[in-house]
């Protein structure tokens, strides 16, 4: 476990009295304690809200035992990271989820067993979403693993589970629906906290470097997204839908957190592209496109892929008629100045609250006989959709989930054509899929061994109301219900086509059922995802289940795998705990 992690389980092991939240789990002991002493940074401009736990012994040990801390520039790659870093939030720039590992592969996976386990005992309930859950996909770096819930990141010593340190943020507003972790750039972390601040922290001790305000609570802004590194910018998205206010993206200096460039998803004024589908500017300044999770980048073509929020008046459109760009869509831009490249709009004129920020994965491969760069994507709105990345010129546009009867087929683009009978009406209004959508934010997986593209979602049927039915509507002026007949399936689908060649359904039933959490894939022939409260292996050719572990809450984050020392693990965070497991024996 090397000399710092030997110091740790040292130093615990001499405690008269074990430490409060420490779990025995097989085949290891892990400890989890609370700090034995504070350390406390201020920014001259605001008032101290962020808090460090660390251990005072633990301030001498840190230059001599720990490894450096810095990210490797290239680690960062499109695809094939290396096995002992997981850099970024997807991974890889590619959003594949897919890793080169086979240590543990379909003949000894039956093997697998918890090694360690890491509970967040130091916070309890949260405002509005209760325990702490673990939604962040851990970054590994050095052998350590950054990891956040919202107002607080951890640093565990990724062999053993031990807490390094943790930063404890008091945020004045904003949700607290989740957090999806850091980014790191060198020695520095990026973190954002509900209310809109975007914190940069030291990763060897946690100690805060700087913080500024990229959005504003009291307009219901609020930010949960793991921030992007892209050459030498960090890209931060937001969300918010509550008072009708634009999206944006913006690119932040990573030394000084200043602004490099911000790209609003409509357009600034009437005349600009894109505004001929808004009525006026008054919809405009209103229209949402919010751009909370991280997006996918190319190296090659210089562009990233970002999938933008659901248009406002969230249910009611009778005031922004038009197909309302470039809200719903996913959108290729400059990393260098923001540039727009190209668009392709997944919902036009959305008025079912369908974000279309679910990832936009990328990939290379033969379509219609030709090699291709690909960018696929699994939309809330029921659609799944393969797009040449280097224009946005649609291969394929087809239903996963039900029919697709909201819309009434697709134009010259593939974008489809929204069905004004099954926009909410007062009495309500059914489509055949969920009212709220066939996906959400679960990271989604693309296989290249088997070219199917897998992602958690539902199938049944919902119901869409109106509530505002005046000329200019404000704030969500509806709202989905009356679901019924609702399953949860893992859905593996063909690039090639968009059909389903299988797809793994569970019936929902009580708390904890159905598929949860996001995909891995691996060239082991694995795929690990949630299955009520089990942690799932599944063949990724077939369906067929190989191995679950029985977890203390569902799978609330995407799986990840390193191998450190020599063993493959597999990470996976459920409820207020992460998981480590490898193989028995290793």
């Amino acid at each position: 476990m090397g000399v710092f992690g030997s110091a740790l389980r040292a130093a615990a092991e001499c405690d008269a009295m074990p430490a409060a939240g420490w779990q025995r789990s097989a085949p290891g002991m892990t400890f989890r304690w609370d700090a034995r002493e504070r350390v406390t940074t201020r920014d001259a401009t605001e008032p101290l809200r962020g808090k460090m736990k660390f251990y005072g012994w633990m301030l001498f040990l840190v230059p001599l035992l720990l490894p450096g801390q810095a990210l490797d520039p290239n680690t960062l790659k499109l695809f094939h990271q290396p096995a002992d870093v997981w850099p970024t939030y997807n991974g890889d720039y590619s959003g594949r989820r897919f890793s080169d590992l086979t240590q543990i592969n379909q003949s000894n996976v039956d093997r697998l067993k918890i090694d360690w386990i890491y509970r967040i005992t130091s916070v309890g309930p949260q405002r509005g979403v209760g325990g702490p859950t673990i939604k962040s996909t851990p970054l590994l770096v050095n052998g350590i693993l950054y990891f956040t819930i919202p107002d607080h990141v951890f640093a565990v010593d990724a062999h053993n589970g031990q807490e390094l340190w943790q930063y404890d943020f008091e945020d004045h507003g904003g949700h607290l629906v989740g957090q999806r972790g850091v980014a790191m750039y060198g020695n520095w972390l990026y973190f954002l906290t509900p209310d809109g601040w975007f914190i940069s922290l030291n990763a060897k001790d946690g100690k805060e470097r700087w913080r500024k305000k990229v959005a504003d609570e009291k307009l219901q802004y609020f930010t949960t997204i793991s921030p992007l590194i892209v050459k030498n910018h960090v890209l931060v998205g937001v969300g918010g839908d509550a008072m009708d206010v634009r999206g944006y993206l913006e690119a932040r200096d990573p030394e000084t957190g200043d602004v490099q460039w911000k790209w609003w998803s409509e357009p600034l004024k009437m005349g600009d592209p894109g505004s001929e589908t808004w009525p006026n500017q008054d919809a405009m300044d209103h229209g949402g496109g919010m751009t909370w999770l991280p997006g996918t980048y190319d190296p090659e073509l210089n562009l990233i892929y970002w999938g933008t929020g659901n248009a406002n008046p969230v249910f009611a459109g009778q005031g922004r008629e038009g197909a309302n760009l470039y809200t719903a869509s996913i959108v290729a831009l400059n990393p260098d100045t923001g540039k727009l490249a190209w668009y392709f709009q997944a919902s036009p004129h959305d008025t079912h609250d369908w974000d279309n920020v679910e990832t936009p994965v990328l990939f290379d491969a033969t379509i219609d006989g030709k090699p291709r760069k690909l960018l696929a994507q699994a939309g809330r709105c029921g659609w799944f959709f393969v797009l040449d990345r280097t224009n946005g010129k649609a291969l394929v546009s087809k239903p996963f989930s039900g029919t697709g009867n909201w819309a009434k087929g697709v134009d010259a683009k593939g974008q489809p054509i929204p069905n004004p009978a099954k926009e909410p009406k007062v009495d309500g209004s059914m489509i055949d899929m969920p009212a709220m959508g066939a996906t959400n934010w679960p990271p989604p997986s693309y296989d290249p061994q088997t070219q199917l593209f897998y992602v958690n979602g539902t199938e049944g049927y919902g119901i869409a109301y109106l509530y505002d039915t005046s000329a200019h509507p404000e704030g969500y002026g509806g709202g989905g219900g009356g679901n019924f007949d609702s399953r949860s399936a893992l859905f593996a689908i063909d690039i090639h086509n968009g059909n389903v060649r299988w797809k793994h359904e569970v019936k929902q039933q009580g708390f904890g059922g159905g598929m949860t959490g996001g995909i891995l894939t691996t060239a082991g022939h694995l795929l690990f995802t949630g299955d009520a409260s089990n942690l799932t292996a599944f063949d990724p050719a077939t369906g067929k289940i190989l191995w679950h572990q029985r977890l203390m809450s569902s799978v609330s984050n995407g799986p990840s795998t390193y191998t450190l020392d020599g063993k493959q693990f597999v990470l996976v965070g459920a409820g207020d705990s992460l998981y480590a497991l490898t193989e028995a024996g290793k």
